[in-house]
């Protein structure tokens, strides 16, 4: 079914007025721009254009056969955000709408089209075009998501969404929406820019990262999500393509396309939520329930991942592949070990292998190589959602404790690398500087698919 589009009076209203806590928002991507979530059926093949494939080497704790040309990692479109740098001109319908504060009368102005410069298409999709930018307004670099209007349609309501959350979003760990331009033709939403992506950095870095940068990399990620939670937001989609990395190490949430506001009590959502990968399994099982634990998940996941240098669990057929990988480490679940698993609408105990489960560092064995890494690690991957540890619980692992403790001070908008010592260390071969010089991170996302 066709979402509900509404016109730009009822847009401008809904995006001024209304609290971003309290507002759902859509994907920062090219992606097709739908009201409701695709579904992928639980234990459904998935279709082969579909299938997400990877780059780096698989790891060697692997029981299932994966063809050799599944091995390149197909990176998402949504990646084409955001930092700020410099400045020009670009010609839109002269049909603009306000919806920022105004600037200087000398200067061109917040709100205009013809305030920023393309300087580059960064990818498209079936709604939106990203383009590099530069503002005309204060000189800096933007990313520019152009979004293409029905003129018959109105707006589309997934663009009010993600442009009223991100309004009320502030936090140094989460994208910044600076600017939003309305005409006739286009809805554009203005973003800083960031030059690359993690799974761009860890692709540039393979094997595993060094074990100081996933610390930051990680405390980052659990800063920007506590935020969130704290305002009963899930992101709902973690994945390593969405969490941009800026040239000092700064990393964002961003691509907040499935991200909704959770109230109280629980409301049932799709199920179609989080790339594969990254996927819960009770959301693979079939549940609809679901809350802040959604979001552990893919950050133990990506935890894994950024200390082994692979996906921690890369299924490569199906549903019934990835949660086979699951179990295979963390054991097959029953009533003891995950009470209410077996009413969960896709667990069938004969489908899946018994498995026992194992220790996380006999499938990842340099979790063993870092202070506390396994601990955390064991205690965001719990099959049982109630038992995932908090972002916030995470922040005072004693994984972290060697950081500074003025980490723990910084109000949301300060970067951690205010504080003094707090830096990224050059990962293997490779300083940081020499990789922001050198990424492909344009081109990879004009070519990607999601």
């Amino acid at each position: 079914m066709t979402p509900p589009l509404m016109s730009f009076d009822d847009f401008q209203n809904k995006v001024l007025t209304l609290p971003g806590s309290l507002i759902c928002v859509t994907k920062m991507s090219t992606r097709n721009c739908q009201g409701m979530d695709s579904v992928i059926k639980p234990l459904d093949t998935i279709p082969e254009d579909k299938k997400v494939r990877v780059q780096r080497t698989q790891s060697t704790f692997d029981p299932f056969e994966k063809p050799a040309n599944q091995v390149k990692r197909v990176h998402s479109e949504n990646n084409a955000c955001i930092n700020f740098k410099t400045s020009s001109t670009v010609k839109e319908s002269p049909k603009v709408r306000r919806h920022s504060s105004p600037s200087s009368p000398t200067s061109p102005k917040f709100g205009k089209a013809d305030s920023y410069e393309k300087l580059e298409k960064l990818g498209e999709g079936s709604y939106a075009t990203v383009y590099k930018g530069k503002s005309k307004v204060n000189g800096k670099l933007v990313a520019l998501k152009v979004i293409r209007l029905q003129e018959e349609e109105g707006t589309p309501f997934t663009a009010i969404r993600e442009a009223s959350l991100l309004k009320g979003l502030k936090h140094a760990n989460i994208v910044l929406l600076h600017d939003i331009i309305h005409t006739k033709e286009t809805l554009t939403l203005v973003f800083e820019y960031v030059h690359t992506d993690l799974c761009q950095y860890m692709d540039k870095h393979p094997g595993g990262l060094h074990p100081d940068n996933v610390k930051l990399f990680l405390f980052q990620l659990l800063r920007g999500l506590s935020y969130i939670h704290q305002r009963y937001i899930l992101h709902r989609d973690l994945k390593p393509q969405n969490l941009l990395i800026s040239d000092t190490g700064e990393l964002k949430l961003a691509d907040f396309g499935l991200a909704r506001a959770k109230s109280v009590p629980s409301h049932t959502y799709s199920n179609e939520v989080v790339t594969l990968w990254y996927r819960p399994p009770d959301v693979l099982l079939g549940s609809t329930e679901y809350s802040t634990c959604l979001d552990m998940w893919g950050v133990g996941c990506i935890f894994v991942e950024m200390i082994q240098g692979v996906a921690a669990f890369p299924g490569m057929k199906d549903i019934q592949d990835q949660l086979e990988r699951i179990f295979l480490v963390l054991g097959t679940p029953n009533e003891d070990t995950w009470p209410g698993v077996h009413s969960l609408p896709h667990f069938k105990p004969e489908r899946f292998t018994l498995y026992s489960s194992k220790n996380l560092r006999q499938a990842w064995n340099k979790l063993s190589y870092v202070n506390h890494a396994e601990d955390l690690a064991s205690k965001l991957l719990q099959c049982s959602p109630k038992n995932r540890l908090s972002a916030q619980a995470a922040l005072s692992h004693e994984y972290f404790s060697d950081l500074p403790p003025r980490l723990w001070e910084l109000t949301d908008m300060s970067s951690i690398f205010t504080v003094p010592n707090v830096r990224l260390q050059p990962e293997a071969g490779e300083s940081m500087r020499a990789f922001g010089k050198n990424n492909s991170y344009g081109k990879s996302l004009s070519n990607s698919k999601h």
